[in-house]
């Protein structure tokens, strides 16, 4: 195993191990040194080796009397099978980020340091070093620094250009800047959907299926188009799909300081059904217009996800269930607040209202209106 507890610095304990290509493996910790040092931040430190990555908070502006740390951790799920299938790997890492640090975005804390772990069954040196720039590059988007890894090969656990990634992010937020502000809440604050930049990482179990359903294969056309051009101008079926999940943290940190806003529900498994109620305090419910209040016509569906519900004959319900629509982030303020923050917010677009739950047996999300 390649021990990177802090990459710019990777210690040995791969090469003592059985089983395992050393020379591969002391390649990739020289490939992957200048994508870590690109990731440095206040309060992490180059040249701190060993056995973990270190991390000063004071150095970063926390202080231990007011400050809470939040941690995350996640995957990116099967979507890794099609990076593998078509053989592109730089853009995995993104989503690894992504989906750990958005979540602890939505309690109100900033991203500090973030670590991963990728196991394959034999090292591919270019693979994984591609993968780490990904994660690398995700970090930067976020504000944190990639400050340990590790790196495992076993053999036989894996078929030949398989791996797994996982990852792990640590924040910080100062107490009163935690969310969700229970308290604040109440019938009348409004939802505001931020746009995904695609399916992001979860659903993809269905999305494969779709594509064989469709007799399609990954260097297909794009078949969802919407306005002459494929989902972010990619050639391929493989490639659209391979869209990085969106990182929202810099948009969004200014507006949780300037206390506008009271919650926030990151869209992942689950969609927009299970994951808005999961910030709303109990006696409140979501109220999902689908029907533009000002021009009274309905909020349109994304082409892939459009072609997705024609593929697999989804209902409206299940397709709300199982993935983000078209809205990566959702945000809860007062309706006060709504004209600053999206005026901050380039895209971003009302998409209901908070409201009581009289019959608590009743549906947490009502959804009035159909997608376009």
């Amino acid at each position: 195993m390649i021990s990177t507890a802090a990459y710019p610095l990777l210690t040995s304990t791969f090469l003592s191990r059985k089983g395992v290509d050393i020379d591969a493996g002391e390649a990739l910790v020289q490939a992957i040194k200048p994508y870590c040092k690109s990731t440095l931040r206040t309060g992490c430190d180059a040249e701190l080796g060993g056995f973990g990555g270190l991390f000063d908070l004071g150095q970063s502006g926390f202080h231990c009397d007011d400050t809470v740390l939040v941690s995350g951790t996640d995957g990116v799920g099967t979507k890794l099978k099609i990076a593998q299938a078509i053989g592109k790997h730089d853009t995995i890492g993104i989503d690894l980020v992504a989906m750990c640090v958005n979540d602890i975005l939505v309690c109100g804390a900033e991203p500090l340091f973030f670590l991963d772990y990728y196991a394959t069954g034999s090292l591919d040196v270019q693979a994984a070093s591609d993968v780490i720039r990904g994660i690398a590059a995700g970090c930067r988007m976020a504000g944190c620094a990639l400050i340990g890894g590790e790196t495992a090969e076993m053999a036989g656990m894996y078929k030949a250009g398989e791996y797994d990634l996982a990852g792990f992010s640590v924040g910080a937020v100062r107490r009163g800047d935690i969310l969700p502000r229970h308290s604040d809440m109440a019938a009348g604050d409004v939802l505001i959907g931020l746009p995904s930049s695609g399916v992001h990482s979860n659903g993809f179990s269905l999305v494969r299926k779709c594509v064989e359903r469709a007799g399609l294969s990954w260097d297909s056309p794009v078949p969802f188009m919407h306005g002459g051009s494929e989902l972010g101008g990619r050639a391929t079926l493989g490639e659209a799909l391979l869209t990085p999940t969106k990182i929202y943290v810099k948009d969004l940190l200014p507006l949780v300081r300037r206390k506008l806003i009271k919650a926030m529900a990151h869209i992942t498994g689950g969609g927009l059904l299970d994951n808005i109620p999961r910030v709303l305090p109990p006696g409140l419910k979501a109220v999902l217009q689908l029907i533009d209040e000002s021009s009274q016509l309905p909020l349109p569906l994304p082409p892939v996800f459009r072609w997705l519900q024609s593929i697999a004959h989804l209902p409206q319900e299940e397709l709300l269930r199982t993935f983000n629509c078209g809205i990566g982030m959702v945000l809860v303020a007062a309706p006060s607040d709504v004209p600053a923050i999206m005026h901050a917010l380039d895209g971003s677009f009302i998409i209901g209202r908070v409201d009581q739950l009289v019959d608590s047996a009743g549906p947490p999300v009502e959804v009035l209106g159909t997608f376009e």
